[in-house]
């Protein structure tokens, strides 16, 4: 499995199960501000954003982000970066173009998915983590029975114009190698339309129906 396809089943699947998460009844949070992040991201319908990826050698690429309910997700890169992920709403499709790589992942229930359903556990998963000011949230997400899965840390600052009264604004993700990748998000558009085909990616060497 490549470095890309480590981090993204980290963090592409997890986003992807958050947005397919249906709207069910809430449930009283643990804790205010889980309640403030959970609300803030089932109100995003579309998200548009640029982002900026940093390794842990400081090695940078960017691109576009775009999310639309339910599940659908997709990391454009910028040219010169041979990767693109995608999600349909039904899997998680991770494109390596420069060695002609695919692979795939069902969306399935993930310690962000549960983060986003306040009927479930949350204290599962996501725990609130100091940030240093009360103008940002910082949430802890992971699994302890699955350490493959990683920690996933998000970042939300408040932002009057954002669903919710907060806006998503990084994540650090620290695989089970102990690797730590910081995703940047910047220019944030919301309830922009959105093409369904943008999620959708028609594998060459597969039949008319993939």
């Amino acid at each position: 499995m490549t470095y890309f396809a480590r981090l993204f089943r980290v963090l592409a699947l997890v986003l992807c199960a958050s947005m397919a998460m249906p709207a069910l009844a809430q449930a009283p949070a643990p804790n205010p501000e889980l309640a403030e992040a959970v609300t803030a991201l089932r109100a995003i319908s579309t998200l548009r954003a640029d982002f900026t990826q940093t390794d842990a050698n400081g090695a940078r690429v960017s691109g576009v982000l775009t999310i639309k309910r339910p599940g659908r997700i997709r990391f454009q890169y910028a040219p010169g970066t041979p990767m693109v992920i995608v999600s349909d709403g039904r899997a998680l499709t991770v494109i390596d173009t420069q060695f002609n790589k695919i692979q795939r992942w069902p969306i399935a229930d993930s310690p962000l998915g549960a983060l986003l359903d306040p009927a479930r556990d949350v204290t599962r998963f996501g725990r609130v983590v100091p940030t240093g000011s009360s103008n940002l949230i910082g949430i802890e997400v992971r699994d302890r029975k699955h350490a493959e899965y990683g920690t996933l840390t998000l970042v939300f600052q408040r932002r009057g114009g954002a669903p919710g009264g907060l806006e998503l604004s990084a994540w650090t993700s620290m695989d089970a190698q102990n690797r730590r990748t910081f995703i940047r998000l910047t220019g944030h558009q919301y309830g922009v339309g959105v093409d369904d085909a943008l999620f959708r990616y028609r594998d060459p060497n597969a039949g008319p129906h993939h």
